[in-house]
């Protein structure tokens, strides 16, 4: 009996602690975020430009996954100057992230030196926090983007399905590029060049971007496959309804503009498609 009752002891023993391993599986003490390659700014270079918009990008990893990432942005005296408060909840739930925004700074916000803070919360609570400096600056700039076309399509070029588009130049600006954009568009659309945009859903997109290493200066490549599922936007998105692929008229565009929004749009490059 004394045996019997020494045995039901070691098995509810071992049920207890086969219970609490398994309770602490299922709740682990996750590492803080880690948060790396931060850029702040065209180039990094920590500078942003009333009126204009602020590159942020960070890589950022969290074994808990993500809960909320906050921006936010102040001058040392946060009575005075421009304030940016945002929570981005869009990235709930994952392990890992290319964080990718651009923040607009307001016009008539004050010149200076401003705080930035950028931190990322977990499930479980835990946070990692990144400070830097920047400076926001006032740009008096009047003069465009120059685009210089060094290979492009002949004029009416036809292409067929399966084959490639491209064309590639180099972009310069006395300042700052901002952003550019290489478009395809139908011919009898009749889409005016102020309207092309990457989020115009009636163009094709070959190349859309804002970040530049050199910020005066980019060279580019842009390219589709005829009969391509996706476009070239930053995020690649299906050619489907408005601007599915038809047998037709189309020409290239490209756009840019600067820090201070100063524009430039291309010649038209017709091309004619053969689906």
């Amino acid at each position: 009996m004394k045996t019997n009752l020494k045995h039901l002891g070691i098995v509810a023993f071992l049920g207890i602690t086969l219970y609490s391993c398994s309770s602490d599986d299922d709740d682990p003490n996750y590492a803080a975020p880690v948060i790396s390659d931060m850029e702040v700014g065209i180039g990094n270079s920590h500078v942003g430009y009333v009126g204009s918009d602020l590159h942020v990008e960070a890589e950022v990893v969290a074994e808990g996954t993500i809960s909320t990432i906050d921006v936010e942005i102040h001058m040392e005296n946060e009575s005075a100057g421009w304030v940016y408060e945002y929570t981005y909840e869009e990235f709930s739930g994952l392990l890992n992230t290319t964080f990718h925004k651009h923040i607009d700074i307001p016009e008539g916000t004050t010149t200076g030196e401003y705080h930035f803070h950028f931190t990322v919360t977990d499930i479980q609570g835990n946070q990692t926090t990144v400070e830097e400096h920047i400076d926001i600056e006032e740009i008096d700039d009047t003069e465009a983007p120059v685009i210089n076309i060094t290979a492009a399509p002949s004029e009416n070029q036809e292409f067929a399905s399966g084959e490639t588009i491209s064309i590639s130049g180099k972009i310069t600006d006395n300042l700052a590029l901002a952003g550019m954009l290489v478009a395809l568009v139908r011919t009898e659309d009749n889409i005016s060049d102020a309207d092309v945009s990457g989020s115009n859903t009636s163009v094709i997109v070959m190349l859309h971007t804002h970040d530049f290493e050199d910020p005066d200066e980019v060279e580019f490549q842009a390219s589709i496959n005829v009969g391509a599922e996706y476009d070239n936007n930053m995020t690649p998105a299906l050619i489907e309804g408005d601007n599915a692929w038809q047998s037709g008229n189309y020409y290239i565009l490209i756009k840019t503009k600067d820090a201070n929004g100063n524009g430039t749009a291309s010649e038209h490059y017709p091309i004619t498609i053969n689906i």
